[in-house]
């Protein structure tokens, strides 16, 4: 007689930079969640669907837990600590290559008082040497009664499967939660925005890409058909941060929305026209009524 059904929400969960995103994606085997070398990229909470013949896992990417700065900032972190409630399984993404102080700490303090199994995902292997591996993953087992310990390489595939399997005996018997053929459930118009904003912080630095939100007002279909209209706002804190985005002639903002036009058009399927404009919003990471459009996931 063959196993029961598994089926479950695991959270996803670690500091920024860490690698989350890059490995719900490589677990999916597809692009649910934008990726970038900045710090704090994923901003909400999303899911990316696994499923298996044998089980389904929806694994919520989070943002990275960090010392807020800034209302938005605070607001994310409160995002990722929710996350733990409720779930039925945790994965602790940790940065083999990150000295692990304080930080890492209340991360693996607050997945020990959630009331869900957890096991620790030690990313970036292929940056260290292997003799280092014992004694990381020594100090990550002390910290607390994780079920496993997996070292891996979510850019590469390298013990991603391994996590994938302990993960999944820890999901509980239940039907599967999501459609089989949707891998990423979730508004379109979010999911438009994200594939806006990656592009934006690849071509940008300094102080624009924490200054950046990307608010989507409209999607239609095109009066003759066959072209999905999207007309969108790239808002940054301030008028002088406009001039960057848009670039010389418009050079800037072309670039990002073709970019983001190809990602949108791979992603989604069919033909899209991106509208995109830039305009300044002053203190909006401090904006709580701003905020809930682009943070809160129950707004």
């Amino acid at each position: 007689m063959p196993d029961a059904y598994r089926s479950g929400v695991v959270a996803v969960v670690g500091r920024p930079n860490a690698g989350k995103s890059t490995l719900v994606n490589r677990i999916v085997g597809r692009k649910v969640a934008i990726v970038s070398d900045k710090p704090q990229t994923t901003r909400k909470r999303l899911l990316g669907v696994l499923t298996r013949p044998d089980f389904q896992a929806a694994f919520m990417d989070t943002p990275g837990i960090h010392r807020p700065e800034h209302r938005m900032n605070a607001a994310m972190v409160r995002d990722a600590l929710d996350a733990l409630s409720g779930c039925n399984a945790v994965v602790l993404v940790a940065d083999a290559t990150e000295r692990i102080g304080g930080g890492i700490r209340f991360v693996a303090e607050a997945v020990a008082r959630a009331d869900s199994p957890a096991v620790v995902a030690l990313n970036k292997i292929d940056l260290i040497r292997k003799p280092r591996l014992l004694p990381i993953l020594a100090e990550y087992a002390a910290m607390a009664p994780f079920r496993a310990l997996v070292p891996l390489s979510a850019l590469h595939g390298d013990g991603v499967e391994r996590l994938v399997a302990e993960v999944a005996g820890l999901l509980p018997e239940a039907e599967p939660l999501y459609p089989k053929d949707d891998p990423s459930p979730g508004p379109l118009a979010e999911k438009i925005a994200e594939q806006i904003r990656e592009p934006a912080l690849a071509m940008t630095r300094d102080e624009i890409p924490h200054a950046l939100a990307v608010v989507v007002e409209e999607i239609r279909e095109s009066e003759e058909g066959g072209v999905t209209v999207v007309t969108a706002s790239l808002v940054v804190e301030r008028e002088g941060q406009k001039g960057i985005l848009v670039g010389k002639g418009g050079a800037m903002i072309r670039a990002i929305g073709t970019a983001a036009r190809h990602a949108c058009e791979e992603r989604f399927g069919g033909r899209y026209f991106l509208d995109l404009s830039v305009r300044a919003r002053e203190g909006w990471r401090e904006d709580d009524r701003f905020l809930a459009g682009i943070v809160n996931p129950d707004a």
